[in-house]
């Protein structure tokens, strides 16, 4: 190449710390012939043309590039991606109907700014989705029979529409209650027609959990039987007894863990968390399966995939790993969340476990299981 890039030692020793020599040998004769056909460099540009002119070069270039920053997203990537989402929402609402619910996505968008700016707490971009979707299925029903202006918008059309989907009309009601009361504001609409209409919550958390017999017979499982895998008895301890998340346990590496305290800090949380015998047992069975592995890949659950990369592994592995019971992780942290909201104060939970107030609150109410803990 007449200009290597200035990434391209270092891709050259990456690959000799990560890879069989053979392959890296190949890997750097492929990328510098794929630099010299498209003449690029620029990572973005060049794994697009890797995907279409030499599929086997992405996993390690996009390995690279990531370990070494090249493809860290551009500045308020987040906020693009949610604007083209929004637009997206606009677009599918009928044309007459459209022009207030642009207005509305507007009127949300200013609501949360305002919130920022005041120190308060806004609303997510997400929820600004959720609500711009009840608006436009509404749109696309009313337009289906015959509608073409907001203002004639009754109650017992609201009450129809709502009927479509029982299990999403206190979602739907939300976003149209906030929809027609700035309608009403603005003089889009002559009333509001959404303030009749109720939608009745059930309050409390309302999924599966284990109950007692079967939890015990979950920690045998993991606490004795010598040929199961690692990751499934720390992800399923962890889960079961410290409601550890799939996010927790996928990003946990050795920065985390404190061998001398015998305790993990997961990501997101603000405490390190003491690990019983148990768990803490099944923590060291995985790093012995990493070093088995050859791998220098800081995160504690290292795969086939990840081990000649420094990336976590990804979601359905946590999922998979405990398919040998038949259960999901969120179950298990479910049980114990359940358990401890009912023995623990609510603000020793929000610090302890990283999560709102809202959130620990979530469990309070209903059944909660006994804990052979």
């Amino acid at each position: 190449m007449p200009t290597p890039p200035s990434w391209w030692r270092d891709l050259a020793a990456h690959l000799a710390g990560h890879r069989h020599p053979i392959y890296a040998a190949d890997v750097v004769a492929t990328t510098a012939r794929l630099i010299l056909t498209t003449t690029t460099s620029e990572p973005r540009t060049l794994l697009a043309h890797a995907r279409n002119d030499a599929p086997g070069l992405v996993g390690a270039l996009t390995d690279f590039f990531r370990t070494y920053g090249h493809l860290d997203p551009p500045s308020d990537l987040a906020g693009r991606r949610a604007a083209a989402r929004r637009a997206r929402r606009i677009e599918a609402t009928p044309a007459l109907l459209r022009p207030q619910v642009r207005k509305f996505a507007d009127f949300l968008l200013h609501q949360r700014e305002q919130a920022q700016q005041l120190g308060l707490r806004p609303n997510q971009l997400k929820t600004i989705e959720i609500r711009l979707d009840a608006v436009r299925d509404l749109a696309l029903h009313l337009y289906a029979e015959g509608h073409v202006h907001w203002a004639s918008v009754t109650t017992a059309q609201l009450e129809s529409f709502l009927a479509l989907a029982p299990a999403r009309r206190a979602s739907r009601l939300a976003g149209l209650r906030q929809f027609f009361a700035y309608a009403h504001r603005s003089k889009a609409a002559l009333h509001n027609p959404a303030d009749p209409v109720t939608a009745v919550q059930q309050r409390g958390f309302h999924g599966p959990t284990l109950a007692l017999a079967q939890q015990r017979a979950l920690h045998r499982r993991w606490t004795t039987k010598q040929d199961i895998h690692p990751h499934e008895a720390f992800i399923g301890l962890a889960a079961l007894l410290h409601a550890a998340t799939i996010t927790e346990l996928r990003l946990l590496t050795d920065t985390g863990i404190d061998p001398d305290h015998q305790s993990v800090q997961f990501p997101g949380r603000s405490v390190a968390l003491p690990l019983d015998d148990a768990t803490w047992g099944a923590l060291q069975r995985c790093q012995e399966h990493r070093r088995r592995l050859g791998s220098d890949n800081p995160h504690l659950l290292v795969t086939r995939l990840t081990r000649t990369r420094r990336g976590p592994a990804g979601a359905a592995h946590v999922r998979d790993s405990l398919a040998p019971v038949g259960l999901l992780p969120r179950i298990l942290r479910s049980t114990r969340l359940l358990t401890l909201a009912d023995e623990l104060d609510i603000k020793v939970l929000t610090t302890s476990l990283g999560m709102s107030y809202a959130g620990v609150a979530h469990y309070r109410p209903g059944t909660t299981p006994t804990s052979f803990m």
